[in-house]
C-alpha cells in the first residue's frame, strides 16, 4: 500500500449484498442515459451541430407555435435533468465501490484509481472521434477528487458538499448576470463554415476541428466542476441514507424527492426556460438538479408499483446494466444519421421541424433497450463495460 492510500475504515452505511444490485439503480441509470440523448439530439440534428450550439445557444420555451413547444417542452424536461441524474447516480456507483473495499478491507482508492484514469481515456477518445460534449472525461476527473474524500469525515464530506455548492451558484448567478447585462447583436447565427464542415465534410476534418477547438468545446466540465463535486457527494449520501433500497425507508426518502423535486423544480424549470437565452446557464445547471431529484422520487414511485416488469422496464434494465456502451452507441448512431459522413438528415429535414428529430430520439432508444436486453442474454456486461474490466485485470 503506497501512502496515497488508507484501508477503509468501518462505518454504518448499508450497503447491496456482495454480488447483488439494487434493481432501481439500474432502471435510473437506463433513464439517465436515454434522457441526455433527449438534450444531445437537438445537437446532433442542429446546424453547426455541436459548435452550433455554442454559437447560437439552447432552444426556450415558447408558445408561438407546435414545433416551438415541442422543442420547448424537451428542453424543459431533459436539458440538464439528466446529465444531473447521471452524475449522482456517478457518486451512488462510487459509493458502492467504496463500500465494497470497505467488506473487502481493501485500501482506497487503491485501484479505483486506475479505473478512473481509464475512464478518462475512454472519455478523451469519445470528445476526440465522436462527441465534443463528452461527460466522461469530467466524471473521471471528478472521481478521483471525490473517491480521495471518501476517506475523510462525514463532517467533511458535508462541508466540501456544501462549500461546492455554493461555490458554483455564485459562479452560475455571475455568468447570468453577465449574459444578461451583455450587449449581444451575434446570437443565433452560426458560421457557413461549420455548418458545412458537419453537413458535408469529412470525418477526420471534424475530427480535426474538435482538436483545433477542443479548450473551448471542453468548457463545459471545467465550468461545472464545483456541480460535479457536489452531486457525487450526493448520490453518496442519498446511497448511505438508503434512498435507493426497495424497504420502507427507501420508499419513503423517494416521496420527499418527489414531493419537493417536481413541486420546487418542474416550475423553477419553466420559469428558467420561459427567460430565454440570458437565463440558459441557470437553466441548465442551476434548476436542473432539483428536477433530477424529482425524477428519482418519480421513477422510483413507478417502479414501486410494477410488479411484473414489462418491456420498457425490461429495456430501462438493460441499458441501465449496460450504460457505458449505451452512452457511447447513441452518439455514435445521432453522428451517422445526421451528419454527412452518414445519412446527413441534419441537413436535409433542417426544415421539415421538430418531429423528425423527435423520432430520432424514440428509434435511438428502441434500439438501444432492444440491442442491449438480446445482448445480456448472452454476456454478463456490455462490450465497452467488458473491455473496461478486462484491461483492468492486465
Amino acid at each position: 500500500m503506497t501512502h496515497m492510500d488508507a484501508t477503509v475504515p468501518r462505518a454504518a452505511q448499508p450497503a447491496p449484498p456482495a454480488g447483488r444490485r439494487l434493481p432501481l439503480l439500474d432502471v435510473l441509470r437506463g433513464a439517465a442515459i436515454l434522457g441526455t440523448l433527449m438534450t444531445n439530439v437537438w445537437i446532433f440534428t442542429a446546424p453547426g451541430a455541436e459548435w452550433g450550439v455554442l454559437e447560437s445557444g439552447t432552444g426556450e420555451l415558447s408558445f408561438g407555435s407546435v414545433p416551438e413547444v415541442v422543442e420547448g417542452a424537451f428542453s424543459v424536461l431533459a436539458n440538464g435533468k439528466f446529465l444531473s441524474l447521471l452524475t449522482i447516480l456517478f457518486g451512488v456507483g462510487l459509493a458502492i465501490q467504496y463500500a465494497s473495499a470497505e467488506r473487502r478491507g481493501q485500501p482506497w482508492p487503491g485501484r479505483y484509481r486506475w479505473r478512473a484514469l481509464f475512464l478518462f481515456g475512454e472519455g478523451t477518445v469519445h470528445f476526440v472521434l465522436v462527441f465534443a460534449w463528452d461527460v466522461l472525461m469530467g466524471y473521471a476527473v471528478t472521481a478521483l477528487l471525490v473517491a480521495r474524500l471518501l476517506t475523510r469525515s462525514e463532517r467533511t464530506q458535508r462541508r466540501v458538499m456544501w462549500w461546492a455548492a455554493g461555490i458554483h451558484l455564485t459562479l452560475i448567478g455571475l455568468l447570468t448576470a453577465a449574459l444578461t447585462l451583455a450587449d449581444d447583436d451575434t446570437g443565433g447565427t452560426v458560421s457557413r463554415d461549420v455548418v458545412d464542415l458537419y453537413a458535408h465534410g469529412g470525418y477526420l476534418d471534424q475530427i480535426a476541428f474538435r482538436l483545433e477547438n477542443a479548450v473551448a468545446l471542453r468548457m463545459e466540465p471545467v465550468l461545472t466542476f464545483f456541480l460535479l463535486v457536489f452531486l457525487f457527494l450526493l448520490g453518496v449520501r442519498l446511497f448511505r441514507a438508503g434512498a435507493f433500497g426497495a424497504d420502507e425507508t427507501g420508499r419513503r426518502l423517494r416521496s420527499r424527492l418527489l414531493v419537493w423535486g417536481l413541486g420546487v423544480g418542474l416550475p423553477l424549470n419553466v420559469a428558467a426556460a420561459m427567460g430565454g437565452p440570458d437565463l440558459t446557464l441557470a437553466a441548465r445547471y442551476g434548476t436542473a438538479p432539483l428536477l433530477a431529484l424529482g425524477y428519482i422520487g418519480l421513477i422510483g414511485a413507478v417502479v414501486d408499483r410494477v410488479r411484473r416488469p414489462g418491456p420498457l422496464m425490461t429495456g430501462l434494465t438493460s441499458v441501465g446494466r449496460t450504460a457505458l456502451s449505451g452512452y457511447v452507441l447513441q452518439n455514435i448512431l445521432c453522428v451517422l444519421v445526421s451528419y454527412g459522413i452518414g445519412l446527413g438528415l441534419a441537413e436535409r429535414l433542417g426544415d421539415s421541424g421538430p418531429w423528425w428529430v423527435v423520432g430520432l430520439w424514440a428509434g435511438v432508444c428502441a434500439v438501444l433497450m432492444v440491442g442491449s436486453t438480446l445482448w445480456l442474454r448472452r454476456f454478463s456486461a456490455g462490450p465497452l463495460e467488458t473491455v473496461q474490466k478486462w484491461a483492468l485485470r492486465h
